[in-house]
């Protein structure tokens, strides 16, 4: 199997995935760290893709997303973004929307302390 369909696979096939450096409970940098922070804090079932187990998977994701940075958060199959811009989300309330909308379960109140601890 192709890094690409197994990429393509993984993101069809779960809700809510995390490309990362590390896994969520043992992230490897600050950004992925910082990203599974946010959905692990707002209560998000996510698959964790540990790019650094996998050199092909690395590259690859970059290439499926033309995106060159992990982590990479994907919602029902589609690229959302990287550190900088589910952080945005975070704060302006779109993630939540963009959970709502596609029928993804977090807790609301989880999301609102966030905001309130950036505000």
């Amino acid at each position: 199997m192709t890094a690409e369909t197994q990429i393509k696979d993984t993101v069809t096939a779960n809700d809510v995935v995390l490309f990362m450096k590390g896994t969520k409970s043992m992230p490897q940098c600050g950004f992925s760290s910082r990203v599974a922070g946010v959905l692990n804090f707002m209560g998000v079932e996510f698959e964790d893709v540990n790019v650094l187990a996998d050199e092909d998977i690395r590259q690859g994701i970059k290439d499926y997303s033309d995106w060159p940075t992990i982590p990479q958060l994907y919602v029902k199959g589609e690229f959302v973004g990287g550190c900088d811009i589910i952080t945005e989300m975070t704060l302006s309330g779109e993630l939540d929307t963009l959970f709502t909308e596609n029928g993804v379960t977090y807790d609301k109140e989880a999301a609102d302390k966030i905001r309130e601890a950036n505000a």
